[in-house]
C-alpha cells in the first residue's frame, strides 16, 4: 500500500507474475519508481533480468504447447476474457489513480484510457468465435480433393509496452493475443510499472491458465532485450520509439520473430481558411497538449492557411498560456507533468534548439515550477525553415510548431516530407478538399474536422518509420495468427 498526497491510498503488488504465481526476481534486484508530479521516489519495482524472462518464456511455452488455453472452446475463451474485463472494470478507480501517480496524466485521461482497454478486451472476446478458415474448390489435377485453411495461433508473444498509457497499452496487446490463442510474456516500461504489477495481481487471482499471461518488470536494455533475443519467443509486439523499434528488427532476426511495431510520429494538422474555427482551434490545442504531448500521434506540426495564420496561432498561444498545470489528481488540471526528469530535459533541449534555429516563441518555453517534471505548453511560429529540428523530429512533449501554407497543392509535399506517417488532421468545411487531402496524405490515421478519435473496431498503425502492422480491429488479430492449408484426397 502507498499513501499519497490528498490522502489517497493505493494498493499495488511488487511481484512478477510467472506461471500463475506472484514471485520475486531471481537476483532480488529492484529499481526506483518516481511520482513525476513531485519528483519523489514512491516505490521500488522488481528488476527482472534475462533469467526471469527465461522463466516466463518457459512458462508461456508450456501453457501454449500443453493446450492449457487453446483447448478451451472459442466460446469459453470469450467468456473468460469478458470476465477479465469485468475484473478491470471493478478496479478501475484504483487502477486509474495508480496510473496518475505513476505517469502524471490527468485522472480523466487515465480513466478514459482504461475504459478503452476494457472495451478492447470485450471486442476481442467477441472475435474468439469468429476466427474461421475457408474451403477452396481446387482443381486437384483431375483428382477429387477437399481443401481448407485454418487459423492457428503464432505461439509465444513478447509484449513490450511504453510509459505514456501504461496499462491501457498492455491490455490492448494482451487482448488480441489471447483471443488468437497465444501465450504472452509482457515487459512494461520501467518508468511506469505500478499498474502492470497491480494488474498482475488481479490476473493471478482470476483463474486464467497458468503461464498464459506473464508480467516481468525491468529495464528495457535488460529485460526487454532478453525478450527480443529469446529463441522461445515467436513474435514481439512493441510500442515505443522508432530508434528502439529498429533495434528490435535486428534482434528478431535470430529466429525470424514476427514483429508488430507501433512507433513514433510527427503528425501534421492542416487548417484551411474555410474551417469552423470555433471547433477547429480547440481540437488543434488538444491534438498537441493532451497527455502533455506524450502521444505518438500528437498533432505537433500545425499548418494554417496563410490568410488566417496570425489569428489562429495567436488564439492557440493565448489558450496555451491559460492552461492549468498540476497534479493529475486535481480535477482542475489540464496538463500534468512529463513522465521523468530525462523526458523533461529532452523536451527543454528541443525548445532551446527551436529558439536557437530562429523559430518565434509565442508561449511557454520553460520548465513550470520547481517541483516535478512540468513543462509549459509551448507554441512556436515558424515562417520559413522547414528543416529545423522541432519541425523534423519527434519531441514527445507539449511543443507545437505552427507554419503557414497556401493551398491544397502544398499538402502532399508538406505532409509526406516526414519519415513518419502515423496520423494527420484536416479541418475544412469543403467536402471535396478534405477527401482529396485524405487521399494524398500517407499516414495510417486521418482525422477530418476532429483529432485523435480511436475505436477498437478501426485499425491503428502507421506508414514508413511509424511502424509495421496494425493494432485494433480485425487487422489487429492477424499478426497473432498463422494460416495453415490442409489438403485431403477423397475416394
Amino acid at each position: 500500500m502507498i499513501t499519497f498526497e490528498k490522502g489517497i491510498t493505493v494498493k499495488y503488488a511488487n511481484k512478477l507474475l510467472i506461471d500463475g504465481e506472484l514471485v520475486g526476481t531471481a537476483k532480488g534486484k529492484t529499481f526506483d519508481v518516481e511520482d513525476p508530479a513531485t519528483g519523489q521516489v514512491i516505490a521500488q519495482a522488481p528488476a527482472g533480468d534475462a533469467e526471469d524472462i527465461d522463466r516466463a518464456v518457459r512458462a508461456a511455452r508450456h501453457c501454449f504447447d500443453s493446450g492449457a488455453w487453446t483447448s478451451y472452446t472459442a466460446a469459453d475463451r470469450a467468456a473468460t476474457m469478458w470476465k477479465l474485463s469485468d475484473t478491470v472494470a471493478a478496479n478501475i478507480d484504483q487502477l486509474s489513480e495508480l496510473e496518475v501517480i505513476d505517469n502524471g496524466m490527468p485522472l480523466v485521461f487515465a480513466r478514459a484510457s482504461l475504459n478503452s482497454a476494457i472495451n478492447g478486451l470485450r471486442y476481442y472476446a467477441g472475435m474468439c468465435t469468429k476466427l474461421n478458415g475457408i474451403t477452396s474448390n481446387i482443381s486437384g489435377g483431375g483428382r477429387q480433393m477437399h481443401a481448407y485453411t485454418q487459423r492457428d495461433p503464432v505461439g509465444v508473444v513478447g509484449a513490450i509496452t511504453p510509459w505514456n498509457a501504461p496499462l491501457a497499452t498492455l491490455i490492448n496487446k494482451i487482448a488480441p493475443a489471447i483471443a488468437a490463442g497465444c501465450a504472452l510474456v509482457c515487459k512494461p516500461a520501467e518508468q511506469t510499472p505500478l499498474t502492470s504489477l497491480r494488474f498482475a495481481e488481479l490476473i493471478a487471482a482470476s483463474g486464467l491458465p497458468r503461464g498464459l499471461i506473464n508480467i516481468v518488470t525491468g529495464l528495457g536494455s535488460v529485460a526487454g532485450a532478453a525478450i527480443a533475443n529469446h529463441p522461445g519467443v515467436d513474435k514481439v509486439t512493441f510500442t515505443g520509439s522508432t530508434e528502439v523499434g529498429k533495434g528490435l528488427v535486428q534482434a528478431a532476426s535470430g529466429n525470424l520473430k514476427r514483429l508488430t511495431l507501433e512507433l513514433g510520429g510527427k503528425s501534421p494538422v492542416f487548417l484551411f481558411d474555410d474551417a469552423d474555427l470555433e471547433r477547429a482551434i480547440p481540437a488543434c490545442i488538444m491534438a498537441i497538449f493532451a497527455n502533455s504531448g506524450q502521444v505518438c500521434f500528437a498533432g505537433s506540426r500545425l499548418y494554417v492557411q496563410r490568410r488566417i495564420f496570425d489569428e489562429v496561432v495567436n488564439r492557440i498561444a493565448k489558450a496555451a498560456k491559460e492552461m492549468r498545470l498540476g497534479s493529475g489528481l486535481d480535477a482542475a488540471t489540464q496538463l500534468g507533468p512529463l513522465v521523468s526528469q530525462k523526458q523533461m530535459a529532452r523536451v527543454l533541449s528541443y525548445i532551446e534548439s527551436g529558439i536557437t534555429e530562429g523559430a518565434e516563441l509565442l508561449s511557454g518555453g520553460a520548465r513550470f515550477g520547481d517541483k516535478g517534471y512540468f513543462v509549459e505548453p509551448t507554441v512556436f511560429a515558424n515562417q520559413n525553415a522547414q528543416d529545423i529540428r522541432i519541425v523534423r523530429e519527434e519531441i514527445f512533449g507539449p511543443v507545437l510548431v505552427a507554419m503557414p501554407f497556401d493551398n491544397l497543392d502544398d499538402v502532399a509535399h508538406i505532409a509526406n516530407s516526414s519519415p513518419y506517417g502515423l496520423g494527420a488532421g484536416i479541418f475544412s468545411s469543403n467536402v471535396s478538399t478534405v477527401h482529396k487531402a485524405a487521399q494524398i496524405i500517407r499516414a495510417g490515421n486521418i482525422w477530418i474536422n476532429c483529432y485523435g478519435i480511436l475505436d477498437k473496431s478501426m485499425p491503428f498503425g502507421g506508414f514508413r518509420q511509424s511502424g509495421w502492422g496494425r493494432e485494433h480491429g480485425i487487422e489487429g488479430i492477424e499478426p497473432y495468427l498463422e494460416t495453415k492449408s490442409v489438403y485431403t484426397m477423397l475416394g
